[in-house]
């Protein structure tokens, strides 16, 4: 404890009064009465889970510390005292909290929920700071005490690793982002676009004009370029109106979809400008999957495959394909969905079918084990540092041999791909040329766009354009597509995931000037999970 702080024991509420600069009034309510005497715990158990006692007295100890503003008290009752330290000592000297009072709830286990009722003071402004969140308590490892568990998320429960709070002059103006007809769009309406709008905020602020205000705000505690999140607004700063590609219809229409499905992403782009229209998702973790994610795809890769391989020339949309239940490539087995066969079809067949065998037989008439990464990045420009105006993640096809190579073939192995990369590579096949997707446009700051090597001819654009329109008619993508009008395309998806009950549902389509594409955890088939996703933003769009 700072020197001049007196303490006042009453009731078993804690009351920290203190005399030294910056140093405000903090308490602590436990949801057990009486004073907390360090000299009548018992001795701890050298090995299990810690007991409902010692449970209640070391999350009762910690908040108390905490509250009283001892950042050293607190920490050595947790499991990392060395990372609890500083990140304690900051919540009162870097965020400007004032006063802090903490309430326990009932704990569930080892778990302790808890509220905090606090005040941030900054040159002579303050403003109320309220939230929940929770700790664990744990048995030290060596020491065979009760510890808090210690994380981020105890301070905060938005904090992630390596993150701290900070008040201050913002890092960067306040922005009135409007969408492409002058639509204003905020967190409030528009929950997904949180960390898009964050980030524009954090590129673009002070070229719109803004003037920034003062705020306490989770930043990075590293150069990572992650964008800094607003907590508590003490002086409102003036906005500058910063213009979007995003459609406020199709942007709505994504944000209601994915809220069918936890764990769920969805991005749409115009595949005749590559303009992204809208980011969606729903994420027990916050985190921008639709943009940032990196996940195997699925079969929805096929359609970068059966470009490839018909600029090769080995297939024709027309033209007669195998499709045996398994086949075997150096070694490893694959197989169908359930094991079908198409005994006599063509490769449009194959396709709308989404039959894998057809795509792995062909592997060796390549003659080229790197013909799918050169495909993915030459033609549909993945991989290539796109510059959307946001930091994004612009798919990976990495070099491979063996089943690893043929695991690519069908979205498996080592292709990493989120919903943004998949529209955009739907878009391509639509458009016959790819378009790297932005997010504002490139008057707007002159940043350089990425232009893929090649367009498809218009033999290969022609068939792959019209083997999507087929498995959107009749094939695997005609149940979710039925609802959609206009000319319309789909792939269907399905990524297996080690550990996984269900694999990941995949699903891309499009529909006249508008291509989309959806991923939902653990949600089975393409085209019953991800599929209606896609569905709801291109009737939007």
């Amino acid at each position: 404890m700072r020197s001049g702080a007196k303490v006042a024991i009453v009731g078993g509420v804690f009351l920290v009064a203190a005399t030294g600069v910056g140093f405000g009034a903090y308490s602590v309510v436990s949801g057990e009465a009486g004073d907390t005497d360090p000299t009548t715990l018992s001795a701890p158990e050298k090995s299990g889970p810690p007991s409902a006692d010692e449970i209640a007295r070391t999350s009762k100890d910690f908040l108390a510390a905490w509250a009283r503003g001892d950042a050293d008290a607190a920490a050595d009752l947790t499991d990392n005292a060395a990372d609890a330290r500083p990140a304690l000592a900051a919540y009162h000297e870097m965020a400007h909290i004032g006063e802090v009072k903490l309430t326990a709830g009932t704990a569930a286990g080892a778990k302790v929920p808890f509220t905090a009722d606090a005040t941030v003071t900054y040159k002579g402004r303050s403003k109320p700071f309220s939230y929940e969140s929770e700790l664990t308590v744990v048995r030290g490892k060596t020491s065979g005490k009760a510890l808090v568990d210690w994380k981020s998320a105890v301070l905060h429960p938005g904090i992630k690793p390596g993150e701290v709070l900070r008040t201050g002059e913002a890092s960067a103006p306040p922005i009135k982002a409007v969408d492409r007809d002058g639509t204003e769009l905020t967190k409030e309406k528009y929950p997904s676009l949180g960390p898009v709008l964050d980030a524009l905020r954090e590129k673009y602020g002070k070229q719109a004009g803004g003037k920034p205000g003062v705020e306490l705000a989770i930043e990075s505690g590293s150069d990572n370029g992650a964008a800094p999140r607003t907590l508590v607004t003490l002086t409102k700063g003036k906005p500058g109106r910063l213009p979007t590609t995003l459609d406020a219809d199709v942007q709505a229409a994504a944000e209601t979809a994915v809220k069918k499905y936890s764990e769920a992403s969805v991005a749409a782009v115009k595949p005749s400008t590559g303009e992204i229209l809208a980011v969606a998702n729903n994420r027990v973790d916050g985190y921008n999957a639709a943009v940032m994610g990196e996940q195997a795809p699925g079969s929805t890769m096929k359609i970068v495959t059966a470009a490839m391989l018909l600029e090769k020339g080995l297939v024709g949309a027309d033209r007669k394909a195998e499709c045996p239940k398994t086949v075997l490539y150096q070694g490893v087995s694959f197989h169908n969905l359930k094991m079908f066969e198409i005994p006599d079809g063509t490769f449009t067949t194959s396709f709308a079918r989404s039959c894998n065998t057809s795509f792995i037989k062909l592997i060796d008439d390549t003659k080229d084990d790197a013909a799918l990464p050169k495909t993915a990045r030459e033609v549909f420009g993945l991989g290539l540092d796109w510059q959307t105006g946001i930091v994004t993640k612009d798919g990976s096809v990495p070099e491979a041999t063996g089943g690893e190579a043929a695991a690519q073939y069908i979205g498996q192995g080592t292709v990493q791909m989120n919903a943004l990369n998949m529209a955009s590579v739907t878009a391509t096949a639509k458009a016959g040329t790819f378009k790297q997707p932005v997010i504002v446009p490139q008057s707007l700051d002159g940043r350089e766009i990425a232009t893929a090597a090649r367009s498809l001819s218009p033999s290969v654009h022609s068939q792959l354009a019209g083997m999507m329109r087929q498995t959107a008619a009749w094939g695997t993508g005609a149940k979710a597509m039925a609802s959609v009008g206009g000319d319309k395309g789909a792939k269907t998806g399905s990524a297996e995931v080690g550990g996984q009950g269900k694999p990941n549902s995949w699903f891309t389509g499009f529909s006249d000037d508008v291509a989309a594409a959806a991923s939902v955890e653990s949600g089975g088939h393409g085209g019953d999970a991800a599929g209606p996703l896609v569905a709801a933003v291109l009737r939007a769009g």
